[in-house]
């Protein structure tokens, strides 16, 4: 007979917990700070800029968590270090890492610079890696932790015109599995999360696109954009106890798309 507790909702709570959102106060980022904040957690949200910052510190009483920001740029060679400083001030211990920064770059193949897939290879694969390994040795003195990282449709699907970011998300599925088995002796699982074609700021132009619209639809067996929200409990299970036996799995959330 086990000894482990018997289930409840509680297992879905973050209670006291300290999160890392990279790219947390924008595009989907905005809504897994909010997801964190509203199930208690504490969250340091990072990004380059301070846009979105203001729309989280007004968020109303019934979130919970507290909330700080710092401004920086991930591929800066000081970042990790100066992330992990910041949120141990701010909140004495790191137990969520979400790696959602990420931009892409789209071009003819002919017309890609070299530059372009520095750029994208830096804050897509090479950022998320400095900083899981800065804030993974954190976790392993607690004895816990959770990092999750953000792939995309095109961890799995080619991506002719984005190939440095296609490239980065075969990366990002590729250092979750990696981690998350070197790091299960420390009691830190390490999972993905894969969004399909959501409604944001970023996919306005492809749904303007009648051709390209209907293609995207076509190819969704839920027959819709999905809209942030809907990432959000992915998001909330992966970071919290109900997960505990999950760890190098990577979750499409993408009303099937990846089925046809």
């Amino acid at each position: 007979m086990s000894n482990s507790p018997d289930f409840s909702t509680e297992f879905f709570r973050l209670d006291d917990q300290v999160a890392i959102v990279t790219g947390g106060a924008s595009g989907l980022g905005f809504y897994y700070t909010k997801a964190l904040l509203r199930s208690g957690a504490h969250v340091l949200v990072v990004s380059r800029t301070d846009k979105g910052w203001e729309d989280l510190r007004s968020l109303p009483d019934v979130f919970s968590g507290q909330v700080a920001f710092l401004k920086c740029d991930l591929t800066a060679p000081e970042a990790p270090a100066k992330i992990v400083k910041i949120a141990q001030e701010e909140f004495d211990h790191i137990d969520i890492l979400v790696n959602n920064a990420g931009r892409t770059i789209r071009q003819n193949w002919r017309d890609y610079q070299d530059e372009d897939w520095r750029k994208v290879i830096e804050l897509n694969l090479n950022a998320l890696y400095y900083l899981s390994h800065a804030v993974a040795k954190v976790m392993a003195q607690q004895g816990h932790g959770k990092i999750i990282n953000v792939g995309s449709m095109q961890s799995f699907r080619a991506g002719k015109n984005i190939f440095p970011y296609a490239a980065s998300k075969h990366g990002v599925v590729g250092l979750t599995k990696a981690y998350a088995d070197a790091l299960a002796a420390d009691n830190i699982q390490v999972n993905a999360i894969a969004p399909g074609y959501i409604d944001t700021p970023m996919t306005k132009s492809l749904q303007a696109d009648p051709q390209r619209n209907q293609e995207i639809l076509a190819h969704i067996p839920a027959g819709h954009w999905a809209q942030p929200q809907e990432l959000m409990g992915t998001l909330v299970f992966l970071a919290s106890p109900a997960a505990n036996y999950v760890t190098g799995t990577t979750i499409p959330v993408d009303g099937g798309y990846l089925l046809r």
